[in-house]
């Protein structure tokens, strides 16, 4: 199967999923994770209706922002280094994995330095899983106060990884604890936060993720093939 197929297939799937789940599918954005994936199948995806596409390593997405001319909107999702966050500045619409202040404090200079502002969702480490990047559950809620005086940054959500299940349902609970903690921060109704963004599922659990709540999922296997 071509890419277009793969996307097709996919987007089908979290139509349905959504419908069963009760939800619009338009509350539904795909991600597609084109970290090692050449420019020529990120342009084939884009022409096959793909926009948004997730990259998890700077040194990688960097070389893209260059080849890339389509009206792509670049997310970052891998665990960022403050010191790569200069070459990215202005250039990506959302950072999904914000999980200690100094790195919000370090994208709100650099996108202060254009005057633009930063999308940001805060990564939690629901699972407790210490291979995982993410701030506590516990921490999330003052993290999010933290990010939110920051003037160049926009806090739109959260994001999570749970562990690997070869059941997807299993990780169902790691969902549902994001979306009454996303629930919880909201209830906090913190001035300049919005809790509309839930990052969560991937290729082998999007459609239980997508029934707990997501947002955003992120899926690269399924569109781009075994890397």
């Amino acid at each position: 199967m071509s890419i277009p197929d793969h996307l097709a297939l996919i987007n089908k799937r979290i139509l349905t999923a959504a419908e069963k789940a009760g939800r619009d599918p338009s509350s539904v954005r795909l991600v597609a994770v084109s970290k090692t994936r050449p420019t020529a199948d990120i342009i084939a995806a884009f022409q096959a209706g793909q926009t948004v596409f997730g990259e998890n390593y700077i040194q990688e997405l960097v070389p893209k922002l260059a080849e890339v001319h389509e009206a792509v909107e670049w997310h970052v999702i891998g665990h960022l280094q403050s010191n790569k966050v200069k070459y990215i500045a202005g250039q990506v619409s959302m950072i999904h994995s914000v999980d200690r202040i100094s790195l919000a404090q370090e994208i709100d200079r650099q996108w202060g330095k254009l005057g633009k502002m930063c999308d940001i969702l805060i990564q939690v480490n629901i699972s407790g899983e210490v291979s995982k990047s993410g701030t506590t559950e516990e921490g999330a809620i003052q993290l999010v106060r933290e990010c939110a005086l920051l003037p160049h940054i926009r806090v739109k959500g959260l994001m999570t990884m749970p562990p690997f299940f070869d059941d997807p349902d299993a990780a169902r609970p790691c969902f549902a604890e994001l979306r009454r903690l996303a629930e919880a921060v909201a209830a906090q109704q913190i001035a300049g936060v919005d809790m509309k963004e839930l990052s969560m599922g991937m290729s082998g659990d999007f459609e239980a993720a997508i029934q707990e709540g997501a947002t955003l999922v992120r899926i690269g296997t399924a569109i781009f093939g075994e890397r």
